[in-house]
């Protein structure tokens, strides 16, 4: 049988490369794609059954090529798409420069729609096909000191739930993962309220693993958005009954610390 094939962003480091070795070693064909080409050699010479190549998630032509590519290796198969790729500056807002903050919509947020909306003929022609986009705790109300990449969140949130109910009858999921702060090199040195409230407590690992249990069946239906680790489950279960007042003045406190 043809190995189910996955396509990765933002593959060569963090949770990306877990991600990519989690999945070879479950037996899927890796398609591994960043714009660190150095740091997608080593992933190459740990793990097998993998493809390998240079994307700027913000280019089309370049997602275009990517995905001709892992789909001659894999028999036209792209049964997971997982938009990963993401940057992170923490501060605050006026402080960040104005292009660093538009990088991150860039990144984080045109990436996502580019490489959704370039998949989907390829996942369309796939039975089965899932989508999973890295989304944040800060997608659950907006946080001081990431103010620009809380807001990139909420707009992959808004795109997931909006995907997931337009693509069903092409029998494509479309799947939010939620971690808290995962301790990475986008996280290193970070010291803002919230990490010295909440810490980062949460490995590449722990999100890998979430997202393979994401794309397995299940007996019964499945929510859109998953968190990672207890924190972040317990926010995101509290979000769904608090009053916005609530989750503001939380919020607000634990940005104070």
């Amino acid at each position: 049988m043809t190995r189910p094939a996955i396509l990765i962003t933002g593959a060569a480091t963090g949770i990306g490369r877990a991600i990519a070795v989690k999945f070879a070693s479950q037996g899927y064909l890796v398609g591994a794609y960043d714009v660190d080409t150095t740091g997608l050699a080593t992933l190459a010479a740990e793990i097998d059954h993998v493809v390998t190549g240079e994307l700027d998630v913000r280019d089309p032509q370049a997602w275009q090529r990517a995905l001709e590519e892992l789909t001659r290796a894999s028999e036209g198969r792209l049964d997971v798409l997982v938009n990963n790729a993401g940057i992170l500056r923490s501060g605050p807002f006026a402080e960040i420069p104005l292009e660093a903050q538009q990088m991150i919509i860039d990144v984080n947020v045109n990436g996502v729609l580019t490489g959704c909306h370039t998949a989907y003929p390829f996942l369309k022609a796939t039975p089965g096909a899932q989508v999973v986009n890295l989304a944040s705790a800060s997608a659950i109300y907006g946080q001081p000191e990431l103010a620009t990449y809380s807001a990139s969140k909420f707009a992959v949130r808004g795109l997931t739930e909006a995907l997931d109910l337009e693509w069903a009858a092409d029998d494509i999921t479309v799947r939010a993962v939620w971690p808290l702060f995962v301790a990475t090199a986008m996280t290193e040195g970070m010291d803002i309220g919230t990490t010295r409230s909440l810490g980062i407590r949460l490995t590449a690992e722990d999100v890998a693993e979430e997202v393979y249990d994401v794309v397995q069946p299940h007996r019964l239906p499945q929510p859109v958005h998953r968190a990672v680790g207890r924190q972040a489950k317990l926010m995101l279960a509290s979000a769904g009954f608090s009053p916005r007042w609530l989750l503001r003045r939380i919020n607000s406190r634990l940005a104070a610390h």
